[in-house]
């Protein structure tokens, strides 16, 4: 793909010299990488079997509901510290052994794999927050986040709204989301690797399977109650996902570059990298170990072939370099960020359209 950002020498300069400081001074340790992970694992997998034990033998609805959600969260806890980091090779050394980790998480969250990594590689990592090129903007029409987009008269409530459409955003992906890209992106070159459809339908039968028919099939309440299980667990992980992917991009600090009619992008790709993308907590070490790096998304952005276990150090000499250079880096609270997130559809909700929008 030609790059279509604005070229900036001095841009550019600044990239080769982070380069150079975070080589010269991240240090790297497999065996530490190594037994952090396993931690997480440990953690994360435990509390998913345990979840899921749940969900088979619990002999009351509180407890099936708290296995259901247990279980939610632990799949995306898993997703953000392990799925994240298969998608961009960094966990093992081989691409294979990272496709086949990432393939049997995401089938555990019931999405499809290939065509997920497909758009948030060769698309959002491109160009985050760029309409026409950043496929995260294909949202629902209920929500507007670019501040260029089509304004419409409900958008004035969907800060209020929008925790509520939230609710639903995992059952979508698993159950429309994913069958609509199957069965209309055509050209997608992830269609032509051998398996693909086979893929696809194994990974949705098998999470049908195992957190549906298995539990209905198991459990020793009634399918009301399982079923109630089923669509709380959905309601509160679409809650989790969605604000933590919301503040990583979409909150009242994050830029938003507007390509022209040639496409042509008005800024360099550093520039678009850290001035759309928000971290929360970019230091922490505890919240390198829950959110898996997400919390750190401008040095993910930046050094994505970089483990995320690295990020709260990469993240210090990140801050200090951009500072030093005169680019601020984009900073949060979690629930700041929600506050902020929530800010951002208040203002685009209310804002008006600039010409190129209403002409359209």
């Amino acid at each position: 793909m030609k790059d279509r950002h604005l070229s900036r020498p001095e841009d550019r300069a600044l990239l080769r010299h982070l380069h150079h400081v975070v080589a010269k001074e991240l240090p790297r340790s497999r065996p530490k990488t190594a037994a952090i992970l396993s931690l997480k694992l440990l953690v994360y997998g435990s509390a998913l079997i345990l979840a899921y034990s749940g969900i088979l033998f619990a002999t009351s609805a509180p407890l099936l509901i708290a296995a259901y959600i247990g279980f939610g969260i632990s799949a995306v806890l898993l997703g953000f510290n392990f799925a994240h980091d298969f998608s961009h090779n960094t966990v093992f050394r081989s691409k294979t052994a990272n496709s086949a980790g990432f393939i049997f998480l995401y089938t555990i969250l019931g999405a499809h794999a290939e065509a997920w990594r497909h758009r948030h590689v060769h698309s959002h990592h491109y160009a985050p927050n760029v309409h026409g090129h950043d496929s995260d903007l294909a949202i629902t029409n209920l929500i507007r986040v670019e501040p260029e987009s089509p304004l419409r008269p409900f958008h004035r409530f969907q800060h209020w709204y929008a925790p509520l459409a939230y609710t639903s955003y995992s059952l979508y992906w698993v159950f429309i989301k994913d069958f609509v890209i199957y069965f209309s992106d055509d050209e997608a070159p992830y269609r032509k690797h051998p398996g693909f459809h086979g893929s696809f339908w194994l990974q949705k039968l098998s999470y049908i399977m195992t957190t549906l028919l298995i539990p209905l099939a198991f459990s020793p309440l009634s399918w009301v109650i399982v079923m109630t299980g089923f669509l709380a667990m959905h309601l509160l992980q679409s809650l989790f996902l969605l604000f933590t992917f919301f503040i990583t991009h979409h909150v009242e600090a994050t830029a938003y570059f507007q390509p022209d009619a040639e496409g042509r992008i008005p800024g360099s790709w550093l520039e678009n990298q850290v001035r759309s993308s928000n971290d929360f907590y970019p230091f922490s070490a505890a919240a390198n170990f829950l959110y898996g790096g997400f919390n750190n998304h401008i040095a993910h952005h930046l050094f994505p072939h970089v483990h995320h276990v690295h990020y709260p150090e990469l993240s210090r000499i990140l801050y200090r370099e951009l500072a030093a250079a005169g680019l601020k880096a984009n900073s949060t609270g979690y629930f700041s960020g929600i506050r902020s997130h929530l800010q951002h559809l208040r203002n685009c909700g209310r804002e008006r359209q600039s010409d190129s929008a209403e002409d359209s």
